[in-house]
């Protein structure tokens, strides 16, 4: 039954007045609710891709490189060390020769302590890093690029500890800000060497050179153009040349062996940068397609 008021006719029930303009709210909301399901669905696609690429293993082809230029922040940090705290904090066969050197004489000096303690600080960097390796995967891009960033921070630590230090000791002096610095820097540095035998590369450890002095003048093709061979060894020790004399310049300097420390924080962190792009292994999925 219907009734009338001053305006026209009205149902009995009323006149329904919401399926209109909630069928117009609706269309008026449609759009915002698409953007914000694409954006999380944009969002959900790049966090998917970013953990994928950090499971991808890297591909090892030409990946020695990255280990030849390790020799320049291992030139750094050795040729600073030895000049102001009279310690390696990289080559440990240095190292060996000092602390044999202070046991036969312990009175006359006190760097063989320093030694030791650099010595058994890289020793426990290995096991940590050869651990972090094997449990995250060896060659994963996450894994590569989680090790240089913790070298990268230690290497921030060490570096802040010798700005804000007093500092002026000399290679005999033994104090808390040398000896933990050398510590933190010794620890870090394996995880260079480490990195060279998860990508296969055990000769390129990054902290020696004997043995690619002695592949590389045992090789029969010596004088040969075309040896790529050779010339990845040649490169080793002429980065750590390199390296090396840059340290022994920030030795001298104002600024000490905190510059060294600071040079080798950034080449680290490019060395991180570069493993967040270099192409990765396929996959056997792909491979198979």
């Amino acid at each position: 039954m219907t009734q009338s008021n001053g305006y026209g006719v009205v149902g009995h029930v009323g006149y329904n007045a919401s399926t209109t303009p909630d069928h117009n709210a609706a269309d008026e909301e449609q759009p915002l609710l698409n953007g914000v399901v694409g954006q999380r669905h944009n969002a959900k696609s790049f966090t998917t891709r970013i953990r994928k690429a950090a499971k991808d293993e890297v591909k090892r082809e030409s990946a020695e490189l990255m280990l030849i230029l390790c020799y320049i922040i291992t030139g750094l940090l050795d040729s600073s060390s030895i000049s102001i705290w009279g310690s390696f904090v990289s080559m440990q066969t240095g190292n060996t020769v000092y602390i044999g050197l202070g046991l036969s004489a312990p009175s006359e000096s006190t760097r063989w302590i320093k030694s030791v303690t650099s010595l058994g600080c890289f020793c426990i960097g290995s096991v940590f890093f050869s651990h972090f390796h094997r449990y995250f995967g060896p060659k994963r891009r996450g894994t590569l690029i989680a090790s240089f960033l913790i070298q990268a921070v230690l290497c921030v630590v060490a570096a802040s500890m010798v700005t804000l230090g007093p500092g002026g000791y000399g290679k005999d002096e033994i104090a808390w800000d040398v000896l933990l610095p050398i510590s933190i820097v010794a620890f870090q540095a394996c995880g260079q060497a480490v990195t060279s035998r998860a990508l296969g590369y055990s000769a390129f450890t990054s902290v020696v050179l004997t043995s690619i002095y002695c592949d590389l003048f045992s090789d029969a093709q010596l004088f040969q153009l075309d040896n790529p061979d050779r010339n990845r060894r040649l490169g080793a020790p002429v980065m750590l040349l390199v390296g090396a004399v840059l340290g022994g310049v920030f030795a001298r300097s104002s600024i000490g062996i905190a510059a060294a420390l600071w040079a080798a924080t950034v080449l680290k962190l490019v060395i991180v940068l570069i493993w967040a792009v270099w192409p990765s292994e396929k996959r056997e999925e792909e491979s198979d397609d």
